[in-house]
Parts: structure tokens; C-alpha cells; sequence
């Protein structure tokens, strides 16, 4: 797949009369260092710009024309964080996973004392680059220390800290126009200070987005100011670590704490767009990709355009407003119990009655489901991606309903057999157990007896899972089932479902 991209009509607005008539020269090959940063070898090039503590849904609020330049030329991808027990909405969590391409289950930064990180098992992107070619030029300029302390500590080439957002924009500035860098990472702190201070709800907050947006504008100034830029191909992401509450404040489980995003701008994007599948685990191999290096397996996240739409994602337009859970807002569409085209839900075990959200398996979003009750969990399921499946037998049983435990199975469509009958089922997982349940995976040949190839049952698994089967001798087509019971327990989600011969 083609990862080319370039700022293009996204800077057009930063561009100066001077920048516009600078002689072109090539890109790569020889050049001295600028201020210790070794002179970039490649024309695909990234720079990431972190804003702490910014949320996507204040951008509307305030007046930011450089940012809002990167969304109507590229794609805007709302998400959520997690929160406790996989992780509190703190920076040291958010900004490891944002480097590490993985969740603070595997990544192990917990809160910004950084003890338990697992940064050799999982080291940020621009240790990655370097290892895999010495020749990178890597740069990370941030304000708050804990970038080049922690997250970034590694073997960037050049890592600098800003006194404040100023310094740390000058100096990236320097860099950006003036050397030259293959993988930039800048972030820039003012927003998260404002949050804090005053709350998102306030005027400084607002003030605070605007005056990052300039600074995201010198940024992108600097670099279509580079006389080498026409050869160039500059992918550009900005992103968030956490959100803040209207009053101020972020670590725990509230969607506005939960907020975040990406912005991204290449050609790989649709200018415009808006994704609902997108992860901050996406964008360190988002930018390994882009470099031309191979995505190391382990990751939670995947090159922005190698995230394909599942089957349940095309529910999103038919998702429902709540019916019988109170806690969650009445404008927010987010569940179904109808089935995507070809899947089928067999309630024919499950009593009469409960929660009509969540009988049987449903598809739910984030949003919505994480709402019907806080802090019981579901708020880790972050490896699902925009429309999952979810079996809740927790919240089915918070409303009155016929003798017997939830037992409902999701069954997938039927798909043909291979000749070297050996089959292999990929998908998301987050199996979290909390009273009596049981998780099964089966498959059924030609509408025969299903067999069990796959069983959880009194531990939590949140995981990309896979499984491997074998076909018997004449089978022509398997479908794939998932049958989740539970009494009052807790629940089992389902995402991402692939199937491969």
C-alpha cells in the first residue's frame, strides 16, 4: 500500500512568498549535522505534535486555522483512553502508549513515576527507527521533562527540553527548518496547564488551544520553508494524551478524561474525513511504516491505513439511543441487537426479560457502553475499534427477567473451506470475569455439531487472540460461534473478527 503523503494544501497557508521561490535540492544524501542533529538520509519524513491535555471536541470552541487546515485535508479520529485498573488518565500513561504503539498492560506505565515501564520490551518508535537503520535522524523536543526523561529515553538522536511552549517551539522550529530530521516528535504542555488551572470549560482553556495552534502553525511554517520540502514527503499527526473535565482535573474515568485523538494528514488520508477505528497505539507504527520500516509483531496498533473496517462497523449508522439504561444521555446512539449482514444472534437458551440493551449479544461503541455504569471494567476494552460485540450478563441482570443465566451465542456467516484444511480465527478479545461465566469458541462444519477450539473461564484475557483449527476431510464450509454464559457476572467482547484458509 502506498504510505506517500505531503503537507500539501494543509501548509499552503504557511507557506511565505520567500519559502515558495527557495531553489529545491534533493532531500537525502550528504549534509552536515545541525546542532548535533545528524543530517537525514530519507525523503519519507514524520513529525508527530503532541498537545497535553487537548480535546478534539473543544476544537470547535476556539479559533485554531492551522490544526483545522490538518483535518480538512487529512481524516479527525475521535477515541477513548482506558482507564483503572488498566491504567489512570495520567500523561506518563497516555504519552507511553502514544511512543510504544502498545497499551499500559504491556508498555507498564501506570502513572508519571514511571516505575514498572517495560520500555526494553517495548521501546518507543524513535528507538525503533535508529535500531533499525543508525542512519535516521531522530529528534524529540518536548516542555514536559518526562518526554526526554522517560518516554523518549532511548536512542533519539538529538532530545531536547523546552523551558516552556515557547523554547520548545523555537527549538523544533530550528530543527525542522534548518537541519535535517527524518522522525520529529514535539510536544507542548501550555493546554494541560490551562486544563488544570482553570477547567475546559474556561476562556484561558480556549486561549490556551489558540495559542498551541499557533505555535502547531510555526511548526508547519518551518517545514514547508525548507528549500529541500518540494522533494519531501512529510506526513504529519497531531494527538493528545488525555482530556480534562469542565472543571478541571483528569485521572479517572469520565469520557471527557477519556478523550483523545488523532489528526493526520498524507495521502494515504481522505481530506475531510472522519474515522471512528483509529487508536493513539496507531501512531508509532504509523510513523515505523511510513519510514519503511517493518512493524515488529507485539504491537496493539497498526499503520493508520492498514486499519480496515470490520463487519460490525457497518452498524454504526443504525446504532440506538438508550431504552432502559438511565446513565447514559439520550442523544448518544450507540447499540443494537441487530446482527451485521450475515452474523446471527441464537437467544433461544436466554429468559425472558432484563435489560433490552443487553440481552443476548449486542453491538455497542465505547461511548456509549463504558456509560451504563463506571468503573467496572469495561472502560479496558480499548482494543476494540469502533462497533463491537459485547456479551454483558451484568447489566442484562440490573432489570427483572425469567428464571435462568444469560446464554446467548453470536454466530458468524459461513465461510468455505481451503484445500490444506487448516483454518486460523483472529480477533480482539477482553474476556473480564466477576462471578460465575463461561467464554466458548466453536466452530461447526456444513451446519454439523459445533466443537469447542477455544474456552475462557475464571481469567480476565484482554488480548489480540488467535486461533488455529484444523478441517475435517470433506468439509466444505465452518461458521464460527461465540456463546458467552454468566449470572450477574461480568462480560466478554468480540472484535475484529478475521478468518483466514
Amino acid at each position: 500500500m502506498n504510505r506517500r503523503s505531503s503537507l500539501g494544501a494543509a501548509v499552503a497557508v504557511a507557506l511565505t512568498a520567500t519559502a515558495m521561490t527557495q531553489a529545491v535540492t534533493p532531500a537525502v544524501g550528504a549534509g552536515s549535522a545541525h546542532n548535533g542533529l545528524p543530517h537525514g538520509t530519507k525523503t519519507q519524513k514524520s513529525l508527530v505534535i503532541g498537545i497535553d491535555g487537548a480535546m478534539l471536541s473543544k476544537f470547535s470552541t476556539a479559533n485554531m486555522p492551522n490544526i483545522q487546515g490538518l483535518r480538512s485535508q487529512g481524516l479527525s479520529a475521535p477515541s477513548r483512553l482506558y482507564a483503572n485498573p488498566l491504567a489512570p488518565t495520567f500523561s506518563g500513561p497516555g504519552w507511553a502508549t502514544i511512543a510504544t504503539g502498545v497499551w499500559p498492560d504491556k508498555h507498564g506505565v501506570k502513572d508519571n513515576s514511571f516505575s514498572g515501564s517495560k520500555f526494553g520490551q517495548y521501546p518507543d518508535y524513535q528507538t525503533r527507527l535508529e535500531s533499525a537503520n543508525p542512519a535516521v535522524s531522530t529528534l524529540v523536543v518536548g516542555t514536559w521533562s518526562n518526554i526526554v526523561g522517560n518516554v523518549f529515553a532511548g536512542t533519539a538522536d538529538v532530545k531536547k527540553t523546552g523551558a516552556n511552549d515557547d523554547e520548545t517551539t523555537n527549538t523544533a522550529v530550528d530543527y525542522l527548518r534548518n537541519g535535517n530530521p527524518d522522525s520529529a516528535f514535539v510536544h507542548l504542555d501550555d493546554v494541560d496547564h490551562a486544563g488544570h488551572d482553570h477547567g475546559a470549560a474556561s476562556p484561558e482553556y480556549k486561549a490556551a488551544l489558540e495559542a498551541a495552534d499557533t505555535r502547531v502553525g510555526k511548526l508547519l511554517t518551518a517545514i514547508a520553508a525548507r528549500p529541500t520540502y518540494a522533494n519531501e514527503d512529510w506526513q504529519i499527526l497531531v494527538t493528545a494524551d488525555h482530556g480534562h473535565t469542565e472543571s478541571g482535573g483528569h485521572g479517572g474515568n469520565s469520557l471527557a478524561e477519556r478523550e483523545t485523538f488523532v489528526i493526520a494528514k498524507g495521502s494515504d488520508y481522505t481530506a475531510g474525513s472522519v474515522r471512528h477505528d483509529l487508536k493513539l497505539v496507531d501512531i508509532a507504527p504509523t510513523v515505523l511504516a511510513h519510514a519503511g520500516v517493518s512493524v515488529p509483531s507485539g504491537l496493539d496498533g497498526k499503520p493508520v491505513p492498514d486499519v480496515s473496517p470490520d463487519a460490525f462497523d457497518t452498524l454504526r449508522p443504525s446504532l440506538k439511543a438508550a431504552v432502559d439504561e438511565t446513565s447514559v444521555p439520550s442523544g448518544v446512539k450507540g447499540w443494537t441487537t441487530t446482527a451485521p449482514s450475515g452474523w446471527s444472534v441464537d437467544n433461544a437458551k436466554m429468559p425472558t426479560g432484563g435489560v433490552t440493551e443487553w440481552r443476548g449479544w449486542s453491538f455497542a461503541t465505547d461511548e456509549f457502553w463504558t456509560q451504563t455504569d463506571r468503573g467496572q471494567g469495561r472502560e479496558t476494552n480499548v482494543r476494540a475499534r469502533n462497533v463491537f460485540a459485547v456479551a454483558d450478563s451484568d447489566e442484562w441482570d440490573d432489570k427483572s427477567h425469567g428464571t435462568g443465566q444469560f446464554d446467548s451465542t453470536l454466530k458468524s456467516p459461513a465461510y468455505y473451506t481451503p484445500d490444506d484444511r487448516t483454518m486460523q480465527i483472529r480477533y480482539t478479545t477482553n474476556y473480564t470475569v466477576d462471578g460465575p461465566q463461561t467464554g466458548d469458541v466453536l466452530v461447526s462444519f456444513d451446519g454439523g455439531t459445533p466443537q469447542v477450539i477455544k474456552s475462557y473461564r475464571d481469567t480476565n484475557v484482554n488480548k489480540q487472540e488467535q486461533v488455529n483449527f484444523d478441517v475435517p476431510a470433506g468439509a466444505e464450509t465452518v461458521r464460527v460461534h461465540f456463546r458467552y454464559t454468566g449470572t450477574n457476572s461480568a462480560f466478554w467482547t468480540i472484535d475484529d473478527f478475521r478468518i483466514y484458509g
